[in-house]
């Protein structure tokens, strides 16, 4: 639960860096701040990564699905629509999680579980639809349906993730060699983007928010959620995901002045009563 709402904060901080710095760089700079502090704590305590082409590749996979496509996507996304958005969007984060794990381990969903999904996605669409009425006309349809993209993504880094944990690698280890992994691949682009536009003149406040996007976001967060699946299941657990939209909403109208109106209330609602039902029927 605490994870949920440190990562409930999430929008509101991508905003703030965003505002300041190129999206792009945002993402780049969360995952290689992350993993200059990760790759010398795996040497300093000697965490290899796992043996076998199995292991590695749930390993890669989860690396680039939480530590590269999903930063980028997401950034470039969150930039593009409001905080409010973004959060309850990520509501349905549960349901792409039970999903890809029900397809892993080859239980087939139930009738009730389906019908959460389908009231889920319903909420989604009901927010893409009414945008421009929400948050000061702050959203779009391409911000929106970026973030959505990131949620199927990262979903699917999540259950790779914790699938590491059974066979041997610690929820520290998984997280520290993700992101020095997604750390290795996306210097380079950063490297080129500070090359051609250089930071600008970006405050304190956004980079208060990349410091909070890399440390506590990547590192802290992913450390305990890995933790929880693991020790929870990836069914159960994944039920708390739900929460995370709750706090995104409060911090978008403390930080930010935003407004939940009431489509936006009715699109919530729809998510998070369908994630709930859907998770209850596993």
């Amino acid at each position: 639960m605490l994870v949920m709402v440190v990562w409930g904060a999430t929008p509101v901080a991508t905003r703030l860096a965003t505002d300041d710095l190129e999206p792009l760089l945002v993402a780049v700079l969360r995952t290689v701040f992350a993993g200059v502090v990760a790759a010398p704590l795996l040497a300093v305590r000697r965490q290899r990564p796992p043996r076998g082409a199995r292991l590695r590749t749930l390993l890669l996979v989860s690396a680039a699905a939480g530590f590269i496509v999903f930063p980028v996507v997401y950034t470039v996304g969150q930039q593009r629509t409001s905080a409010m958005h973004g959060a309850i969007i990520l509501a349905a984060l549960p349901v792409f999680t039970g999903l890809y794990a029900a397809i892993v381990l080859r239980r087939r969903p139930g009738s009730v579980w389906l019908a959460g999904c389908a009231a889920a996605l319903a909420g989604e669409l009901v927010i893409i639809a009414v945008r421009a009425e929400t948050a000061g006309g702050e959203a779009t349809l391409v911000g929106d349906v970026l973030v959505l993209v990131a949620a199927l993504v990262v979903s699917a880094g999540y259950v790779a993730g914790a699938m590491l944990l059974p066979r041997g690698l610690s929820s520290t280890t998984t997280t520290f060699w993700g992101v020095t992994i997604g750390a290795v691949v996306l210097a380079p682009v950063g490297i080129g983007i500070l090359a051609a536009d250089g930071l600008g003149s970006a405050g304190a406040e956004a980079w208060g928010a990349v410091v909070f996007l890399a440390f506590v976001t990547s590192i802290v967060g992913y450390i305990g959620w890995y933790w929880a699946l693991d020790r929870g299941g990836i069914s159960r657990i994944a039920t708390l995901q739900f929460l995370q939209p709750l706090s995104g909403i409060v911090l978008a109208a403390l930080v930010l002045d935003e407004s939940l109106t009431l489509p936006l209330a009715v699109g919530a609602i729809a998510i998070i009563g369908g994630v709930s039902l859907a998770q209850r029927a596993r």
